[in-house]
């Protein structure tokens, strides 16, 4: 479930036999490489590997015009994917290893046509789905609903307690409340109990920008949020900070404010409000916080923008848009971060391509440099695999796991 503990625990999810065998293909392929260069041979032959997961942007089009939102500025390209292809490409990718889909930003999935034709095609072709939504066409997920199993989730981009907020941060095109969002959730979990579904709530603060628009504040309609939540049946609750774009390479930062007494203020105000929301949790309603949060409470942020220089797991989880393949959600729409264009796995020929193009962006793509800045989610598990590659020895001795948990990365 997303939300769950051990959601952000990549190297688990990793280690899982169904996907190990494709993470072990990958670091031999990396000491391999690394060995002939040291002795000045050829390179070995670069595997056909396909991601074990993918962000899919079903468009670009959204029906809102949140000032806070990470994708605005390739929103509404009037870029479209091909369908048949794009079909095609999901055959490709699930028959070739791929265990899960994202259905999420770069545009709101549901305004797609034929969302819940997409959504049960998914799940034919055994894949695990989730959906990040903006909740404006609830009828489309309670359509597409019956499709879903565990561990398969639904997430709704809410982030306010009020409908003045909500309308204030999201400021939709069409007329839709905060309520009649919400009403959808009770009949989703009638429809299909075993979907969870997740109220996001991006926390929010005075003084944060983006590109000199001001941000609304929402700290303090925390706890009535997170009350809503758990009135309108939904799973649980997450809570994660506010990030914004870095204008010279487009990368998802963390940048609370350089003054640390601001930051504490921040801090201290969405703890308090966590703290409070606390008192609505049960045994079926659970409150979430992200890994950036905590590690924005902890300020220990910084630690994770030291990035090894090769950033492996690009080659494990990609994004797939109508503007192409990318090789980071961070770097979505960034010309740096495309690997090739969106069509890049409809056919064998495409495949090997693109596994080409994704050896030529390992190489080229300095992390360490790039990311410089950014408070990366897959920090640690780049660590382990760069340690694996660089200490052959200690891939021997790693016991894969039973699949126990969703293959979401």
């Amino acid at each position: 479930m997303d939300g769950a503990h051990d959601y952000h625990d990549f190297q688990s999810k990793l280690l899982q036999r169904s996907a190990w065998s494709d993470v072990q293909k990958y670091v031999r392929w990396q000491q391999a490489t690394r060995a002939a260069r040291s002795e000045a041979t050829a390179p070995p032959p670069t595997p056909e590997l396909v991601p074990l997961s993918i962000n899919l942007d079903l468009t670009t089009a959204c029906n809102y015009q949140c000032d806070h939102c990470i994708d605005w500025d390739i929103l509404n390209s009037g870029l479209r994917h091909r369908e048949d292809k794009l079909r095609e490409s999901l055959l490709q990718l699930a028959s070739r290893g791929t265990k899960s889909v994202i259905l999420i930003g770069g545009g709101e999935p549901t305004v797609y046509p034929r969302f819940v034709q997409i959504v049960e095609y998914l799940k034919e072709l055994g894949l695990q789905v989730a959906v990040v939504s903006n909740g404006s066409r609830g009828d489309r997920l309670l359509e597409a609903a019956p499709y879903f199993s565990d561990p398969d989730w639904i997430r709704l981009s809410l982030d306010a307690g009020t409908d003045a907020t909500f309308q204030a941060m999201h400021k939709p095109r069409q007329p839709i409340s905060l309520d009649e969002i919400c009403s959808w959730v009770p009949k989703i979990k009638k429809s299909n109990a075993q979907v969870k579904i997740g109220y996001s709530f991006i926390a929010t603060w005075r003084g944060a920008t983006r590109e000199e628009v001001p941000i609304v504040e929402n700290i303090n309609e925390l706890v009535l949020a997170a009350k809503r939540a758990r009135d309108y049946q939904f799973d649980y609750f997450s809570v994660k900070p506010f990030l914004m774009r870095q204008e010279e390479n487009g990368a998802e930062v963390m940048d609370p404010g350089s003054e640390d007494h601001s930051l504490d203020t921040i801090v201290r105000k969405i703890r308090a409000a966590i703290e409070d929301a606390k008192m609505f949790e049960n045994e079926s309603f659970k409150i979430v916080e992200s890994t950036n949060l905590k590690l924005l409470e902890q300020k220990t942020w910084k630690q994770h923008t030291h990035q090894p220089k090769q950033c492996h797991m690009q080659a494990l989880r990609q994004v797939l848009t109508p503007l192409g393949v990318f090789n980071c959600p961070g770097y979505r729409g960034a010309p740096h971060g495309r690997i090739e264009d969106s069509e890049a796995y409809c056919d064998s020929n495409a495949i090997k391509k693109t596994v080409l193009q994704l050896s030529d962006m390992l190489d080229q793509f300095n992390a360490s440099e790039q990311c410089a800045n950014v408070t990366c989610l897959y920090h640690s598990t780049n660590w382990w695999l760069q340690e694996l590659i660089d200490r052959p020895e200690e891939l021997e001795k790693i016991e894969p796991t039973d699949d126990a948990t969703d293959f979401f990365l």
